[in-house]
């Protein structure tokens, strides 16, 4: 089983509404918001006071940390347009959503992963030990293609994953483990991953409505809770007909909404 882990979790969203950002980024140890980043700010910022000390004995790092971010989410706010296209999809809310990091487990083996998803949706993962990409969807071949063929692209992950990734995790663990390993402290929940499904649908009179609505899918707030998106356009005079329909595994039973 795990022992300790670190993980990223990067969000490039279109069209947010209500001042969200369009891009945001969560690190975690642990399980732990250590590290926050969004579009807004565009700086890296401490979460803990642990993290806050290793910038202050190593003062390049937000720095560098700041610089490396700015650079991915302009990499991953063009895969999204792209990924819009290649749908089809010209508005509403959408996101591309990237999850990688590694881990130390009891037994002493090390553990690592990179994986992309499109609306809370599997998209592409890679596998270290093949060495390869695998795509979830036809859609996800192309880029896998692509990127299997790129030369000493997917072994620069492998060494990222099983060397700097652990690095930087006993790094953190050697200014962080002491809080880390407190049970007094409230921890945030289990990090949702962002490939968990939601069954979600409009309803109808109780019938699954799919007409004009829109999906929405999982994205961070500042605080490391989450937030989910669907939308529908209707009548004004017909919304006492429709329910939102809501159904997880967190949940005991079935959620249904009515529009306000």
């Amino acid at each position: 089983s795990t022992l300790h882990s670190v993980k990223y979790l990067y969000t490039a969203m279109s069209d947010p509404s209500q001042g969200l950002p369009q891009f945001v980024v969560v690190g975690y140890v642990d399980d732990q918001v250590f590290i926050y980043y969004d579009s807004n700010s565009r700086k890296v910022q401490p979460r803990v006071s642990w993290v806050e000390e290793l910038g202050k004995k190593h003062p390049q790092f937000w720095d560098t940390s700041t610089q490396k971010v700015r650079g991915t989410e302009e990499v991953l706010r063009a895969d999204l347009e792209t990924m819009r296209t290649c749908y089809n999809q010209s508005e509403g809310l959408h996101t591309w959503q990237w999850m990688c990091g590694c881990e130390l487990r009891e037994d002493g083996s090390k553990g690592g992963f990179s994986r992309y998803g499109y609306d809370g949706r599997t998209f592409i993962t890679f596998d270290k030990e093949t060495l390869t990409w695998v795509a979830a969807n036809p859609q996800g071949e192309i880029t896998k293609k692509k990127w299997d063929a790129i030369p000493g692209y997917n072994q620069g992950w492998k060494i990222y994953l099983e060397e700097e990734c652990i690095e930087w995790l006993e790094k953190y663990l050697s200014y962080g483990k002491e809080m880390l390993l407190r049970t007094d402290l409230e921890h945030f929940p289990k990090l949702l991953e962002m490939l968990q499904e939601i069954d979600d649908s409009w309803r109808r009179d109780g019938e699954v409505w799919l007409q004009d609505s829109f999906r929405g899918s999982v994205a961070p707030n500042a605080d490391g809770t989450y937030h989910y998106w669907l939308s529908i356009r209707i009548n004004a005079q017909e919304r006492d007909y429709y329910r939102c329909h809501v159904e997880h595994d967190s949940l005991r039973e079935a959620v249904d909404v009515a529009l306000k």
